[in-house]
């Protein structure tokens, strides 16, 4: 047991079949950028990484590679052949290290003809802890398999095929006896690790007001969920209503909608779900909603950056003031301070950089009178305030992805764990195109800020570059080629 590694974290992501990928296995470092030309597989892997996030943090299967991938065929690696039976798929894996030791994870997914999972490995400490087959193509099940070391060796129940069974677990095992406290462990500490990625990527031209990302309607982030219902809250792709699958065959073993618990609900182990709208079934990356904006949280694509700095400048003003330091370094002109200012309703009192402010970069603010919201700005000394909107697209990603490496979970729209203490999780942010839009000066200042933090030990970094350059000579980084 490694009693050293307290905070559970993902080091190894296996992508067996996946895709472009075949037999890859990946060493993930507390900051690891992945780098290769244009179809090398760099997104790839980061999407293989959320599925496997979004299913530790209690979505369907479905739901979490409709919202990653588009579609179940778009996993399956090239020229893959069906089976007798039609059937295609994938398989994915990852190990998480922690106080129980390494702990390995690994899925088999069916894609065509229907989505499910097939088989999933759970092993740790020299024991199989779980396992799962398909043994009933006719059933939304899988038989499933766990250690428990009592007077029964193995325990044998049946599972839903579309959920991450290792979730499950604390449903159904009781903690009696050494084994199952075993299972009860690794089990918790993949959970942990999964469920504290955060997904980021800033769009420029949805924080310039490209949209508002509200709920209702497919927002700046919206897209189809697998059940080809559009989205039903705010950007970053959650909340959207669960689909029916196999003509209604669930019914009894998965919660159905605003249901939770049980080994079919849609809540994860470790702690409630919230449900967000009708039929809406939340997990990791649902809470990407309106109140998001309020609270104060910041979403994947970051388009209520102005809410989230008004917070952060308030809560803490050391980090604030280190990420008005980085964007001094990153930006052209004059930096002297970055804060959420007020901007009136109606137009009454505004100045004329004001009036050029569009709505995306305006967050809600508390209730005041005559206010309309928070508007970001720029104290450029001399020549005034500039609102953030009117940076070039690398400044206002680099923005972002600086606030991002300088808060923790509490600030941005994601679910960690809360039965485990914040001190015991650190958080995975995973940037694809980290350097977009960036000249390396930009690139190689966010990756200095990175290291920096990752450095203390709560946070991690696995992002994707287009030049690996950008690291060179920074110890602590590591750059994995793909495609070589």
């Amino acid at each position: 047991m490694n009693t050293e590694t307290v905070r559970p974290a993902v080091t190894e992501l296996r992508l067996s079949s996946f895709k472009t990928h075949r037999g890859v296995t990946l060493p993930l470092t507390r900051l690891t950028l992945l780098s290769g030309e244009s179809g090398s597989g760099k997104s790839s892997a980061l999407q293989a990484y959320e599925i496997l996030a979004r299913l530790g943090s209690g979505e369907s299967l479905a739901r979490a590679v409709g919202e990653v991938a588009g579609s179940p065929a778009a996993c399956v690696p090239a020229g893959a052949r069906p089976d007798a039976q039609g059937r295609r798929g994938f398989r994915i894996g990852c190990t998480v290290d922690g106080p129980a030791g390494p702990v390995s994870l690994d899925l088999a997914v069916q894609a065509e003809p229907e989505l499910r999972i097939v088989g999933e490995r759970l092993t740790g400490g020299g024991e199989t802890l779980l396992t799962t087959a398909l043994t009933d193509p006719d059933r939304p099940t899988v038989q499933a398999a766990w250690h428990t070391a009592g007077a029964t060796p193995v325990t044998r129940a049946p599972l839903p095929d579309d959920r991450l069974g290792t979730s499950l677990l604390p449903l159904r095992v009781a903690g009696k006896t050494a084994g199952q406290r075993l299972v009860l462990a690794a089990a918790e500490q993949v959970v942990v690790a999964l469920r504290s990625a955060f997904v980021c990527d800033p769009r420029p031209e949805v924080m310039r007001g490209a949209g508002t990302g509200g709920a209702g309607g497919a927002g700046p982030d919206g897209a189809r969920g697998a059940d080809g219902a559009s989205a039903a809250s705010a950007a970053g792709g959650a909340g959207r209503g669960a689909g029916v699958r196999r003509g209604g065959r669930e019914a009894g073993l998965r919660g159905g909608p605003g249901q939770s618990g049980g080994a079919g609900g849609a809540a994860g182990a470790w702690g409630p779900r919230k449900r967000t709208g009708s039929g809406g079934e939340a997990g990791g990356w649902a809470r990407e909603t309106e109140g998001a904006r309020a609270e104060g949280r910041l979403r994947s694509s970051c388009d209520n950056l102005p809410a989230v700095l008004e917070r952060t400048s308030q809560e803490c003003a050391r980090r604030h003031a280190v990420l008005v330091a980085a964007v001094r370094e990153a930006c052209a002109g004059p930096v002297e301070g970055l804060r959420a200012v007020p901007r009136q309703a109606g137009g009454t009192g505004e100045s004329p950089a004001d009036a050029a402010v569009p709505a995306g970069l305006v967050g809600t603010a508390g209730p005041r009178s005559g206010v309309a919201g928070v508007r970001a700005v720029l104290d450029r000394g001399e020549l005034g305030e500039l609102p953030v909107e009117q940076l070039g697209d690398g400044e206002l990603r680099f923005l972002a992805l600086a606030l991002v490496l300088l808060t923790g979970p509490e600030v941005l729209a994601m679910d960690p764990v809360g039965e485990v203490p914040s001190a015991h999780q650190q958080m995975t942010v995973m940037a694809d195109g980290m350097d977009r839009c960036m000249d390396p000066r930009q690139a190689r200042e966010l990756v200095s800020l990175a290291l920096r933090m990752t450095d203390r030990g709560h946070v991690r970094l696995l992002g994707t570059v287009r030049d690996p350059s950008v690291a060179e000579g920074l110890p602590g980084v590591q750059v994995l080629h793909l495609g070589v």
